[in-house]
């Protein structure tokens, strides 16, 4: 059987250290704050995420750019070349080029290494649902599975990872082009909060609107009450508000009893569009 790697985006949101542990290659996307281009690196070495959220609440808008073409390219020649194959999962088509760029990658080292297996998967999620599934495909291959055996699970895989979050304000997902103006007046009513999820094509949908912070993320438990499938790995991405993603952590906790936590930051890429007090919740479900 022969050896592959893990590769994935930024828009993953894992921590560095984890990343690092299961060797994957992470492509860097980018976002331009303040006139300056920063690159979207795990370990935030380029761009420390409290810095940014506080730039945000500053008024600060920023602009975000896909890993392009010659980025994977320059990513997955090496691999090719030490004999090994490459599955890639990236970041929804329907939020970003990122994937469409892999995919066109892989298309043209296809036809110079014609030995080589490249396998690229549209995600259909963003954050730390990506990191999630990326995770959860890194367990796949420890435990031995071959590239294919992996792609399958990632894809059988997809139609149940579950996406809710709220935001504080939907006008930075309208900014964005992520959300239409008329969801983002559910951010202009007061003390109205929204629930959104990411569906079956990988888009954001707002679901509902409840009164005040604390029932929305009141909301994201018991959706996961309602929908989830396997409790185990329980992953939460947050926009600079660690305080309340750790509460959440700890009623889940004493309600599901995971194996696996993750809490980490919406990185700058995707917390540019959903704004500081993004609160996400990632589990296996049902259905998203």
């Amino acid at each position: 059987m022969r050896d592959y790697v893990l590769m994935t985006d930024s828009c993953c949101d894992l921590p560095a250290d984890l990343a690092e542990q299961m060797g994957l290659v992470v492509l860097p996307l980018a976002v331009i704050q303040d006139g300056r281009e920063y690159k979207n690196y795990l370990d935030h070495h380029d761009l420390d995420p409290k810095v940014f959220y506080e730039r945000l609440r500053s008024g600060s808008l920023g602009s975000t750019s896909a890993a392009n073409v010659e980025a994977f390219r320059q990513a997955m020649e090496p691999i090719l070349q030490a004999g090994k194959d490459v599955l890639s999962i990236n970041f929804s088509s329907a939020l970003s080029t990122t994937v469409q760029s892999a995919a066109m990658a892989a298309k043209e080292l296809g036809e110079q290494y014609p030995d080589s297996r490249i396998i690229v998967i549209d995600s259909l999620c963003a954050s730390l649902g990506q990191g999630m599934l990326v995770y959860l495909a890194g367990q796949e291959k420890a435990k031995g599975k071959t590239i294919d055996q992996v792609a399958d699970f990632v894809r059988e895989t997809i139609p149940h990872l579950c996406h809710w979050f709220t935001v504080d304000d939907l006008n930075h997902l309208k900014r964005g082009g992520r959300v239409s103006a008329a969801a983002a007046l559910f951010g202009t009513m007061l003390q109205m909060k929204p629930v959104l999820h990411v569906d079956d094509e990988g888009r954001l949908i707002p679901v509902s609107k409840v009164r005040g912070r604390k029932a929305s993320i009141k909301a994201l438990l018991d959706k996961m009450e309602e929908l989830v499938m396997d409790p185990g790995v329980v992953f939460i991405s947050h926009g600079d508000c660690g305080d309340e993603a750790e509460e959440l952590a700890k009623a889940i906790a004493e309600r599901f009893h995971p194996e696996k936590f993750v809490i980490n930051f919406v990185g700058p890429v995707i917390g540019n569009h959903s704004g500081p007090g993004t609160m996400a919740l990632f589990f296996l479900g049902k259905h998203r």
